[in-house]
């Protein structure tokens, strides 16, 4: 029997520790040619801390990890009863997921523009501080995470005016 990708679903926070107890547990009982690959799918991701630009990786899918693997029962059992497991994207009777499916979530970590993260919700002051309206401070009407941009509404001659501005453009004002 080949090995297929299966998803796996744990306690989001424990993909790390998963993947560290099933690795060592193929070790110790000998299952890598039933056992292949565990992945944690990641993304590159920049934040601002502190005013400053800082690369991350983030899970692309928190409480799911990948595991190239030939499925029977034994192997079903051996992944399932690790700690903080709490089972196989489609129960008892998992389905294998295609190799294109894991090449694409492996390209979006691989990307080469890390994704940039909003902190941003509807109604935060901000201020702008770059751009045409920097010195500007408006509220946030609209987070726009596919455009990594915010509509942000200013005052311009008295007028509330909408504008959307890239993450990187604003910054939250203090309360």
């Amino acid at each position: 029997m080949a090995k297929q990708w299966y998803v796996v679903h744990t306690y989001s926070g424990f993909e790390k520790h998963v993947k560290t107890l099933l690795e060592n547990k193929v070790q110790t009982q000998g299952l890598e040619e039933e056992i292949g690959e565990v992945l944690i799918p990641t993304e590159d991701v920049v934040e601002l801390k502190n005013g400053k630009r800082k690369v991350s990786k983030k899970k692309t899918f928190p409480g799911y990890i990948l595991v190239n693997m030939e499925m029977n029962k034994n192997l079903w059992h051996v992944v399932k009863s690790l700690p903080k497991v709490t089972g196989f994207v489609g129960g008892v009777d998992p389905v294998p997921i295609s190799e294109n499916d894991v090449n694409a979530m492996l390209a979006l970590a691989k990307s080469e523009a890390p994704r940039i993260a909003s902190t941003y919700i509807k109604n935060d002051v901000v201020e702008v501080i770059d751009g045409p309206f920097q010195g500007f401070d408006g509220v946030v009407d609209e987070v726009i995470p596919e455009k990594e941009k915010v509509r942000v509404i200013v005052s311009i001659f008295g007028r509330q005016t909408p504008i959307e501005l890239d993450y990187l453009q604003v910054k939250r004002k203090d309360k």
